[in-house]
């Protein structure tokens, strides 16, 4: 049997010890002082007392306490006295806390950033998964599901600027790489935006008719297809797949000579040169 001070550590999730990263775990999930937790992660940082760990954990803070501009300096400041194991990490918190304060440019040029790194092998560090945790849970991300969500985030973005041609190819891709309702709903809507109703209702109603659907795409998806029947009543109804005779994304965006002109420039900035690196 374990002894007590074990199981406190086990039943509230705080390391052992008396370092400073140590108490502020405390008082951040025991005591519930978010004020008093973000100075002892300070210190933990400006201490060298697990530097990545107390960085990430003080962002995280800030950003529930609605200071995130705070936690986006903090990580600006520290983050080169971190580990290059770190970095990944950190990235994903800065993304949420641009998202948190409406900087829709920084996060956009991040989550591009980050599928840099994808497309050139770089991320993960270098391996073909990584270990991620939610609620206390952990399990491994492979990178395919990695691309889709940060596509998936960079859409979103999009979205928020109103650029719903750009969230659109974004999308596409996405869904092309590891589809699911929620973004599909999203394409639907930047397809209804732009006025391509009849694309937007084959996306639409592949939802609605999805066993696999959530409720919740599922209300959305029907919600969408009745702004559709109001913007274009009496539209012609089609069973067209919208990416039928497209094997791969590479033969769909860099060979389809209606799309090229359009919508290559979104991604020339994040995919390398087709003749130095293969998607």
């Amino acid at each position: 049997m374990a002894p007590k001070t074990d199981l406190y550590h086990v039943i509230h999730k705080v390391p052992s010890g008396d370092t400073p990263y140590v108490r502020a775990k405390h008082l951040q999930l025991v005591d519930k002082d978010p004020e008093g937790a973000m100075e002892l992660f300070k210190m933990a940082i400006e201490s060298g007392d697990r530097v990545d760990s107390a960085l990430k954990d003080m962002a995280v803070v800030m950003k529930q306490q609605d200071r995130a501009e705070e936690g986006i300096e903090a990580i600006n400041t520290f983050r080169c006295r971190c580990s290059k194991q770190a970095q990944e990490s950190l990235d994903n918190v800065l993304i949420d806390l641009y998202k948190k304060c409406g900087r829709i440019e920084e996060q956009i040029e991040l989550l591009k950033q980050k599928l840099r790194m994808i497309y050139l092998g770089e991320a993960f560090n270098g391996k073909p998964t990584k270990t991620a945790r939610s609620h206390g849970k952990k399990f491994q991300v492979s990178i395919k599901q990695e691309t889709s969500r940060i596509l998936g985030n960079l859409g979103w973005a999009y979205m928020q600027r109103m650029n719903y041609m750009a969230a659109e190819i974004v999308y596409r891709k996405a869904q092309l790489i590891d589809p699911d309702p929620n973004k599909s709903c999203n394409l639907g809507f930047c397809l209804l935006k732009q006025g391509k109703f009849q694309e937007a209702r084959s996306v639409l109603r592949a939802i609605t008719n999805s066993r696999s659907a959530d409720c919740k795409s599922i209300s959305r998806a029907e919600e969408l297809l009745r702004e559709i029947e109001t913007e274009a009543p009496g539209l012609e109804d089609t069973e067209e797949l919208i990416f039928q005779g497209f094997e791969s994304f590479d033969n769909w965006i860099l060979n389809s000579n209606e799309l090229r002109p359009r919508r290559l420039p979104i991604f020339e900035e994040i995919m390398p040169c087709r003749d130095q690196v293969a998607w």
